[in-house]
């Protein structure tokens, strides 16, 4: 039976700045209109850490009763470790996305119940990336569906729920955010292309080969810098972003130097940093701005 620091480790708490940065993000593109409402945001933020906790073991049960994660290089997985069994890793997916389901649920209710349409999307979104008969993370989508979840949605939704608005500072945030959050999926399938090669999982880096994934990466990262740049036009406090690089740098070194593998792990720690770090200098920079 697995232990509660291994129940930890298998809602893999490294992936939490994916949650936490499109609600920073959101927040500051709401403060920008002088629409933040604090309470909203944590609320936003419940929803958001609740997903990703709930995605992440959802894509434990379905990789380990595919057998994908059997011969795994990467963090603990619970169900392809033998150290729980499906059901139980399945029932805490399913009570991580049901908690994300009634504080969306509950911020419909006070904004708008069209809300409920997309939390829907969302849900089964996150089910289906490894779950069911045609899992899309095992056709090469996985990229576009973080960037449009975790990006687009997330952070648009944040802004909406709080402003009753979005605008086109919104829409920056959301291309930064979501490439961020791409290229940390982007490092996570390049330390696995061997191993998801041989188990049959096509994603876009198996797609791509090793060197485009690399050159992939880099790209995703240079996205956000330029969506600083298109800020400016809001408001030259905007420029803080730019704080971030060195982050942004080092989160791209183990790729740009060719390493595989367990030496792949600290790309995606940095490029989660990065985001986070972005996303909050950004935002305090939109706040300060309005």
């Amino acid at each position: 039976m697995a232990t509660a620091a291994q129940w930890l480790e298998g809602a893999r708490p490294r992936t939490l700045p994916n949650a936490i940065a499109p609600v920073l993000a959101g927040t500051g593109a709401a403060a920008a209109v002088d629409g933040a409402v604090w309470w909203k945001a944590l609320l936003a933020l419940g929803v958001s850490m609740a997903l990703i906790i709930g995605v992440n073991y959802a894509n434990d049960y379905s990789d380990g009763i595919r057998g994908t994660d059997d011969e795994r290089v990467g963090p603990l997985r619970l169900v392809g470790s033998g150290l729980a069994s499906p059901a139980a890793v399945r029932g805490a997916a399913i009570a991580s996305l049901a908690v994300g389901a009634v504080l969306g649920l509950v911020l419909a209710v006070l904004t708008a119940w069209w809300l409920v349409l997309i939390g829907a999307v969302c849900l089964a979104g996150a089910w289906f990336y490894t779950g069911g008969s045609k899992p899309y993370g095992y056709s090469g989508f996985g990229e576009i569906a973080v960037f449009v979840f975790f990006g687009l949605v997330a952070v648009l939704g944040t802004e909406f729920v709080q402003a009753r608005r979005i605008d086109w500072v919104g829409v920056a945030l959301a291309i930064g955010v979501g490439a961020f959050s791409s290229a940390v999926l982007v490092a996570n399938n390049l330390r696995d292309i061997p191993t998801d090669t041989e188990t049959g999982k096509t994603t876009l880096a198996v797609k791509l080969g090793d060197t485009r994934t690399r050159t992939l990466h880099l790209v995703l990262l240079a996205v956000p810098f330029v969506m600083t740049l298109v800020l400016l036009a809001r408001t030259p406090w905007a420029l803080a972003g730019l704080l971030a690089v060195p982050l942004a740098v080092r989160a791209n070194a183990p790729v740009r130097a060719d390493r595989g593998g367990l030496e792949l792990i600290p790309a995606l720690r940095d490029t989660g940093l990065a985001m986070l770090a972005w996303s909050a200098l950004t935002a305090v920079a939109l706040w300060l701005g309005a």
